[in-house]
C-alpha cells in the first residue's frame, strides 16, 4: 500500500513536468510578442523589427513588435514580471535595466527574475549639435558650458539610460554643469533637437541620417576607436577623457520559461541575427551583431549589475535605503 501511494504521489509530481515538456516541444504554436523599450521610427525600433521579421520565417509563427517607451528603457522587462512564463512574451533587456534597483524601489531582481535568452547587438554612441550651432568642436562645447553653468541644453534617449549617465559623468570629470532634457527615444530627440528646442543631443547613432543630411553635427563617439560613418569625429579616449561607453542589449523571457522553450527561442534568434538582412540593417546605424548565448548572456547581465552600481554612486545617485 505504502509502495503504490509512493507510486501515486511520483506520478503526480511528473505530470507537470511531462506537460511543460510537451509544451516546449510545441512551442512555437501562436504569436510570440517581443516588447522593446523605445518608440517607433528609432534606431532600436527598425533593427528590432528586422530581426522579429527573420525570426518570424525561422519560428514560423509572427514575432510582433510592442512599443513601450519610458521610464528610461525599463518598462519592457517589467511588463515580463507579470507575463505567462511560456516564451510567448519577450522583451528586449537595455543597459539601463541593470541600473534600476541601485536608483528605484522595486520589487523584482534583474538577475534572478528574467530568463536570458541571448544578446544581439549594441549601440554607438557619440554628441551632436545643429549644423548652424557656434559649437563647432567638443573644445567650442566645454568653453561655453564652463562660461554658462546650467545653461547647455542636452536631450538624451531618458534619464538613466547610458547617454545621459555618460554625458553626466562627462560633465563631473571636467567640472560643467549641463542642463539634461529627457525625452523617450531618438525619433522625439532628434525632432527636438532640429526644431531647436536644444542644444545638443546625446545618443545612439540614429543621428546618423541627419548627419548625412547636413543638418547635425558629431563632436565626439563613444566607442574604442572612431567610427567608420564618422571618421573625423573624434573618441572621448582621444579627448583626453579615458570612457568608453557602448552598450550591448539583448532578448529575455519571463522568469521560470522552461529551458526547452528558452533554447527554441535562442536559436530562432540567433539564426534571425545571422542573415544578411538584419546585419544590413543594422550597419545603417554603425551597429554590428553582438552574440552572447544564454549562459553568456546571463553572466554578461550578473557583471553589468555589480559594475553599474559603481557608476550610479560615483554620480551620487543610489537610492537611499
Amino acid at each position: 500500500m505504502k509502495r503504490r501511494h509512493l507510486l501515486q504521489s511520483a506520478a503526480a509530481l511528473a505530470v507537470p513536468t511531462l506537460l511543460s515538456q510537451a509544451g516546449a516541444q510545441s512551442f512555437p504554436n501562436k504569436p510570440i510578442k517581443l516588447v522593446i523599450a523605445f518608440p517607433a521610427g528609432g534606431p532600436t525600433d527598425i533593427t528590432m523589427r528586422s530581426l522579429a521579421d527573420n525570426a518570424s520565417k525561422i519560428l514560423g509563427q509572427p514575432v510582433i513588435v510592442e512599443n513601450k517607451p519610458g521610464a528610461g528603457g525599463t518598462l519592457p522587462a517589467q511588463q515580463l514580471q507579470s507575463a505567462a512564463a511560456d516564451g510567448y512574451t519577450v522583451a528586449q533587456i537595455p543597459l539601463g535595466v541593470f541600473r534600476l534597483p541601485y536608483t528605484t524601489k522595486m520589487s523584482w531582481d534583474p538577475i534572478t527574475d528574467l530568463s536570458y535568452v541571448l544578446n544581439v547587438t549594441g549601440y554607438a554612441f557619440g554628441l551632436v549639435v545643429p549644423m548652424d550651432s557656434p559649437l563647432k568642436t567638443w573644445t567650442h562645447f566645454v568653453g561655453w558650458a564652463k562660461a554658462n553653468p546650467g545653461k547647455l541644453s542636452y536631450g538624451s534617449t531618458g534619464t538613466m539610460t547610458s547617454p545621459h549617465l555618460t554625458m553626466e559623468l562627462i560633465a563631473q570629470k571636467l567640472g560643467i554643469e549641463l542642463l539634461h532634457v529627457p525625452y523617450k527615444g531618438s525619433a522625439d530627440l532628434m525632432q527636438s533637437i532640429l526644431g531647436g528646442n536644444i542644444m545638443a543631443a546625446a545618443d545612439s547613432t540614429g543621428f546618423a541620417p541627419q548627419v548625412e543630411a547636413g543638418k547635425l553635427r558629431v563632436l565626439n563617439t563613444w566607442g574604442a576607436e572612431r567610427l567608420a560613418k564618422f571618421p573625423d569625429a573624434p573618441t572621448l579616449k582621444e579627448l583626453g577623457l579615458d570612457m568608453v561607453q557602448n552598450s550591448p542589449f539583448g532578448i529575455a523571457a519571463p522568469r521560470d520559461t522552461p529551458p526547452a522553450v528558452v533554447k527554441r527561442l535562442h536559436d530562432g534568434f540567433k539564426q534571425a541575427m545571422d542573415m544578411e538582412s538584419y546585419k544590413n540593417t543594422l550597419a545603417k546605424y554603425d551597429m554590428t551583431p553582438m552574440y552572447m548565448s544564454s549562459a553568456g548572456y546571463l553572466k554578461f547581465a550578473q557583471e553589468t549589475f555589480k559594475r553599474e552600481k559603481a557608476l550610479v554612486e560615483k554620480l551620487g545617485l543610489l537610492k537611499s535605503s
